[in-house]
């Protein structure tokens, strides 16, 4: 058992030769420094310390600015902490910080404050952004007699949304410019990873042709090579919706992945897979965009009468059991005999 320098009273743990009460007493257990400078960047918006940066209201960026910052004697550990904020003039605010700490076992509280102050500034990802930096470019291209521009735009959605799930935990991945060009739309992209992935992305989603160029463009500071990759994604010309002709029946593709494809027989209605070796002898008979629409009159079971939309006769067509059949349905033409299409 120890004694207490300052009280002599016996205490299991010292701090210093003092018990834990004479060790609180009157001691300042947090700080803040006089005043803490919080970057916000001009172009996006996002607050950052250090190198540090997200997307925060002001206050509460101003507040964990604060809370960072908040310095300890060696013996606390911080249990938790909260901020209160006043803003004083434009771009600079009050904030007080009340922490509860653990010494040695022991709670204590402590409180502080300091001046935030905003500074406008450039962060590194738009800094890069604004100057046109790119390290891949992704070439979308397609056969503009066989795939429509709709089918361009969902690509380019697509790797949209593939960069900005990357860039939540990684801000410097971004999309530099998109530009469109004839035959397709070129991307230019921040990181060779995420081009990369994005033609991975594509082709399994749309049985694309994929192929990479390197091109070196300098050195780094520490003597290696810096490249930059082309990749070049040709998109077929089927694509999920058509109408194909495979092994000499007609078929409606409803998927495409990296594995193969999915097809719904138009006789029967039977799903098959395809496998992927098996794709590149699909023939589109008509796309998804141009299949036609039908009015229906009646239905019976698993039959419905329509007006044929050429000559407006009526026409039955099998169903599969147990479709939704709404005033019309989709139908295609096939050497003169109109079917149904699910």
């Amino acid at each position: 058992m120890s004694f207490c320098v300052k009280c002599g009273n016996e205490a299991e743990n010292t701090l210093d030769g003092l018990c834990t009460e004479c060790f609180l007493d009157g001691r300042k257990l947090v700080t803040l420094p006089h005043h803490v400078d919080l970057k916000v960047c001009a172009n996006c918006g996002d607050f950052g310390q250090g190198e540090t940066w997200a997307a925060k209201d002001t206050l509460t960026a101003v507040e964990d600015a604060a809370v960072r910052s908040l310095a300890t004697v060696k013996e606390a550990r911080i249990v938790s902490a909260e901020a209160s904020s006043e803003e004083q003039e434009p771009f600079t605010y009050s904030v007080r910080v009340d922490a509860a700490l653990d010494i040695n076992g022991y709670p204590a509280e402590g409180a502080a404050s300091t001046l935030v102050r905003i500074k406008n500034t450039v962060c590194r990802r738009c800094s890069r952004q604004l100057g046109n930096y790119y390290e891949s470019i992704l070439q979308i291209r397609a056969n503009p007699k066989a795939v429509s521009s709709k089918v361009i735009r969902e690509a380019l959605n697509r790797v949209e949304n593939l960069v900005d799930s990357h860039s939540v935990t990684n801000r410097q991945i971004f999309i530099t410019k998109a530009e469109e060009v004839q035959g397709g739309i070129d991307i230019y992209l921040s990181s060779i990873s995420i081009g990369k992935a994005a033609a991975k992305d594509l082709s399994d989603a749309y049985f694309a042709e994929t192929k990479e160029a390197f091109k070196l463009v300098g050195q780094k500071d520490d003597g290696q090579n810096m490249f930059r990759i082309t990749y070049l994604v040709r998109l077929p010309d089927f694509h999920a919706g058509d109408v194909i002709q495979f092994e000499g029946r007609y078929f409606k593709l409803t998927r495409v992945s990296g594995g193969g494809a999915k097809v719904v027989d138009l006789l029967n209605f039977r799903e098959r897979a395809v496998k992927r070796s098996d794709m590149p002898s699909f023939k589109v008979h008509t796309r998804s965009e141009d299949l036609r629409e039908a009015v229906v009159v009646n239905r019976n079971g698993d039959e419905i009468q329509v007006l044929h939309p050429s000559n407006y006769s009526t026409v039955d067509l099998n169903v599969p059991a147990g479709a939704e059949i709404s005033e019309t349905a989709k139908v295609v033409e096939i050497d003169d005999v109109l079917y149904f299409v699910p």
